[in-house]
């Protein structure tokens, strides 16, 4: 009678665990075929068939709950990838042209009323030199000089230099008045061995005449000779009929063949003609 109850739960075990068997070899694809005539005690032995296999599905990640869920899925087509690099082409573009606006922006225009430092250093060196731009300076000798006219020196030349250049001063003239180591200046004017006229320094006799004075022996008409001290109608008439008949004046010095000249006449014309 204490044997049975021990049979009973052992077979039903057995029974429990050979279902367990069949229900796992369906789930896994394969069929175990069962041998009725087994005695239940024996070892269990599987027999399985060759069958067919059937392929677990193939595992599809599930995203995890909460704000990142969607992490990782976000895929771009070719529109978005259009779309965004315009936008970043158009911020490039402005990025660029700020920079070129701001640097533009800061650079100071100078006024155009007010004269660089340069420029005016540079006149007031041209306006106190005394020679040309090019290396020269032009001056006109005149007076008691033996060819009296313009002289082209170079820069730096003197007074002396210039009595050389017009043959030098006649005989018996006075240079005491002169300053024969000045420095030349130019477009000056040197007057030798003249008394200075009426209303002009002593001091200005020798070095130089107002240009605004000046005739030209050569070009001058009647009422331009007139002007000229000591010349009246009847001389400025004479110099013009010696002019047409001998051509043109090559030295100051030919006034003294126009009649109603002389030397004394002919010292206060000089510092007032030029050829």
């Amino acid at each position: 009678m204490g044997s049975r109850p021990s049979r009973r739960s052992a077979a039903h075990e057995q029974a429990v665990a050979r279902r367990l068997e069949l229900l796992g070899a369906e789930l896994s694809g394969f069929r175990v075929d069962a041998d009725p005539t087994r005695d239940p005690d024996e070892p269990t032995h599987t027999r399985v068939r060759p069958g067919r296999v059937v392929a677990a599905p193939a595992l599809v990640p599930v995203a995890p709950p909460g704000r990142h869920a969607s992490r990782g899925r976000l895929a771009l087509g070719p529109a978005q990838l259009t779309v965004v690099a315009l936008v970043a082409l158009t911020g490039l573009l402005a990025a660029g042209w700020w920079l070129l606006g701001g640097r533009s922006s800061e650079v100071a225009v100078p006024d155009a009323s007010t004269p660089a430092h340069g420029l005016v250093s540079l006149e007031a060196t041209s306006s106190a030199s005394p020679a040309a731009a090019d290396g020269t300076v032009t001056v006109d000798v005149a007076g008691k000089v033996r060819r009296p006219g313009i002289a082209v020196l170079d820069a730096g030349s003197r007074v002396v230099d210039a009595l050389k250049a017009a043959g030098g001063a006649r005989v018996g003239v006075d240079l005491t008045a002169l300053n024969l180591a000045r420095v030349l200046v130019d477009g000056e004017q040197i007057v030798v061995g003249v008394d200075p006229p009426p209303g002009v320094a002593a001091g200005a006799a020798g070095s130089t005449a107002p240009s605004a004075s000046m005739v030209n022996l050569n070009t001058a008409d009647q009422v331009a000779l007139e002007s000229l001290p000591e010349v009246g109608p009847v001389t400025a008439q004479a110099i013009l009929a010696y002019r047409t008949e001998h051509g043109a004046f090559t030295s100051v010095d030919q006034l003294l063949d126009v009649d109603g000249i002389g030397e004394k006449t002919l010292a206060q014309l000089t510092p007032y003609l030029t050829l």
